[in-house]
């Protein structure tokens, strides 16, 4: 069998190579079966990716080996992988992100043994405009999916009386997310205290469950509502993308009647789902996070929001100024931002080395975490 075959993938050519690394040792799983994973995904993944800005976080060596994130896109890039030049204000100069807009483009990507992907909420046209709201439930053991649960149906039943809908998925770790598709007009100024809002409003409402503070020492037992990830510097794994864990599964979508089910039988292991698992539920149930792409709708006022609760007065009063205080901060902060340069982008260099050679620019290198 040729380990390194050139290939075409929809008129592209490009060369494959180390297909049968394993990436996963637990589960012998190879790097050969990580692009096949994304290759047969990709009908559902593409769209999910599509003219968003991507980081890519790299384990070249296994899930159990040191990984790197890299959003610079490679200078030996084939010259049909596109890109989008998005100025870094704490670089002070452009981050070249690729865009995985296409199946060549996919595949490039995973032979570079990217197995998690990292997309920004926002498209690369207009990067400090969310399209949705996300809600990152992390629990602290001896908390797990089951509480998860709890939290994201709490959350749901918020979004609910303000007539917005909301679309679970897994992380494919530990926890479980929820996305609130916006698609309209807004900014992070707007969306990011208004996702710190709902959690400490969450926290104050359930205290013995939810945790709003990014702290680990308050977390054991509990879930952390991270709304910290509303943030244009900041990107969420994928929906459909790959986990680096003992085995390889993915952020999956989920109906909430699976989070419900959870939740009463109390079986954290009924939304964990592998590689080969969410490409059968694809067949089945097509894509359930569909409506995330398109589905318009505008987030209320933290004010509006926190009055409908059942909380003191002081407490209604404190979750309010706090959220205006950090969009006033944020606000502020944006208009002293000069405007990014116009920097022409410059064709990828003709290099000859292999397409999967490791050569980073500035990218973070850090050691594997126990999985």
């Amino acid at each position: 069998m040729n380990n390194s075959p050139v290939v075409e993938v929809e008129g592209k050519h490009l060369k494959l190579s180390n297909l049968d690394k394993v990436l996963y040792p637990a589960a012998g799983f190879t790097k050969g079966q990580v692009i096949d994973y994304y290759a047969r995904v990709a009908p559902v993944l593409l769209p999910h990716l599509k003219d968003k800005p991507l980081t890519m976080k790299r384990y070249p060596g296994g899930v159990d080996q040191e990984f790197f994130f890299e959003k610079n896109a490679p200078k030996h890039r084939p010259d049909w992988v596109k890109t989008a030049p998005i100025w870094s204000h704490g670089n002070k100069r452009n981050v070249n992100y690729i865009l995985a807009n296409d199946l060549a483009t996919l595949i490039w990507v995973a032979n570079l043994a990217s197995i998690e992907l990292h997309p920004s909420l926002s498209l690369a046209k207009d990067i400090g405009c969310p399209t949705m709201i996300v809600f990152d439930l992390d629990p602290g053991p001896p908390a797990d999916m089951v509480q998860c649960a709890q939290v994201g149906i709490w959350l749901r039943e918020i979004f609910e009386h303000f007539g917005l809908k909301s679309f679970p998925k897994t992380s494919g770790s530990k926890g479980l997310q929820i996305y609130v598709p916006l698609h309209t007009p807004t900014r992070y100024e707007k969306t990011k205290p208004f996702a710190h809002a709902l959690a400490r409003l969450l926290e104050d409402e359930h205290p013995d469950l939810v945790v709003s503070d990014m702290k680990k020492a308050i977390r054991t037992g509990k879930v952390l509502v991270d709304w910290s990830q509303n943030d244009e510097h900041k990107t969420t794994v994928s929906v459909y993308a790959l986990r680096a864990r003992e085995r390889p599964t993915v952020s999956t979508p989920l109906k909430w009647e699976e989070v419900e089910r959870v939740l009463a039988k109390k079986d954290p292991k009924l939304v964990v789902f592998e590689a080969p698992q969410v490409l059968e539920r694809v067949q089945k149930m097509g894509d359930l996070f569909e409506p995330v792409l398109k589905l318009e709708q505008k987030l209320p006022e933290v004010g509006a929001m926190i009055s409908a609760r059942d909380m003191s007065d002081e407490d209604k009063s404190a979750i309010v100024a706090q959220a205006e205080a950090r969009a006033v901060h944020m606000s502020r902060k944006a208009e002293r931002r000069p405007p990014p340069p116009v920097v022409a982008e410059k064709a990828p260099e003709n290099r000859k080395r292999p397409p999967n050679s490791a050569a980073p620019t500035r990218a973070t290198v850090k050691k594997k975490r126990k999985v």
